[in-house]
């Protein structure tokens, strides 16, 4: 299982974070200066960004180092695991917005609105550039896939573009704080205009909803990879019938796909090969493990090969 080597991300996650840090003091000192619940509320978001990009850096970090006796795959879950934390504090932090919202609705506080306004677009403007920094930074083409031997599923081509859940995670942050930063852009123009205070109290419950949908994706995403679920994209049922298409392959049973972390997919399979192949195994194996990377992604394999399904001889588990 290879590290992960990426010093460009790590230049590029270490740039976003200074900004995003500055956006965020912006955005506290703003909100207790000018009294809106929203502004505090995109702090808080902004925070958040502020410990999603730097567990991320940290992640990456750890992730790069090589295996050992007592980690075998290397440090890779640590992505998964950091992107989990991620997602379960954006939870905890919209419940606490949703909190302060419902008690500001009762009774709302004025709010500088032409102050807020200002803080708003600097938080916009800044937000949208670490967002351009961490674009694309999520996502990776294997460099080994083959794009003329790419696998079709359900009629749709199956592209081998492969995320980095951790930093998906942060870019998710990032993204959901620029929509909230107009969100608050909206609340304060019209506050401006007609002194609608609870309209303040209306954007930051609109943006505990925007972090809600984040955390929510995240953490599923997350939870996938961390109870082994086949990895999005790839049919057990199509990469069986697949392998099959491989010289002298005649069953595959017993066949299980998992990611380590989100950008190294394993497989393990049973497969009963013909009398020929069975006096040819390193070829068929080559065949196969060839035919899994460049058509699928997957490069991390166990195949085993025998002459009867296990489970007619000495009884194995079957897929």
């Amino acid at each position: 299982m290879k590290p992960h080597n990426t010093p460009e991300l790590e230049r590029r996650l270490m740039l976003s974070l200074g900004f995003t840090a500055l956006i965020f003091f912006a955005e506290l000192i703003g909100g207790f200066w000018t009294g809106s619940l929203a502004l505090l509320s995109d702090a808080a978001h902004v925070f958040m960004d502020v410990f999603a990009i730097g567990l991320s850096f940290l992640a990456l970090r750890l992730s790069s180092l090589p295996p050992d006796d007592r980690h075998t795959f290397g440090w890779h879950r640590l992505e998964v695991l950091a992107a989990l934390l991620n997602g379960i504090t954006l939870l905890a932090i919209s419940a606490g917005i949703w909190y302060e919202a419902y008690q500001r609705w009762l009774e709302p506080p004025q709010v500088r609105s032409l102050e807020m306004l200002i803080i708003a677009f600097i938080g916009l403007a800044v937000n949208l550039v670490v967002a351009l920094v961490l674009s694309g930074q999520h996502e990776r083409l294997d460099p080994k896939y083959d794009p003329q031997r790419r696998h079709v599923h359900n009629g749709t081509p199956h592209n081998h573009t492969r995320k980095d859940l951790n930093i998906h995670a942060a870019f998710l942050h990032v993204i959901g704080d620029a929509i909230s930063s107009v969100g608050v852009i909206a609340a304060a123009l019209i506050i401006w205009r007609t002194g609608w205070y609870w309209v303040d109290v209306l954007a930051s419950a609109l943006i505990g909803v925007i972090i809600l949908v984040s955390a929510l994706r995240v953490t599923r995403s997350a939870l996938h990879i961390l109870v082994e679920g086949t990895p999005e994209g790839i049919s057990t049922q199509a990469l069986a019938k697949s392998m099959l298409s491989v010289a002298s392959v005649d069953n595959v049973h017993d066949l299980h796909v998992w990611n380590i972390c989100s950008g190294h997919v394993a497989l393990s399979a049973h497969v009963v090969l013909d009398e020929e192949g069975y006096h040819q195994q390193g070829e068929v194996m080559s065949q196969l493990k060839e035919h899994l990377r460049s058509g699928y992604g997957i490069e991390h394999t166990t195949i085993q090969f025998e002459e009867v399904p296990c489970e007619q001889a000495n009884g194995c588990g079957s897929s």
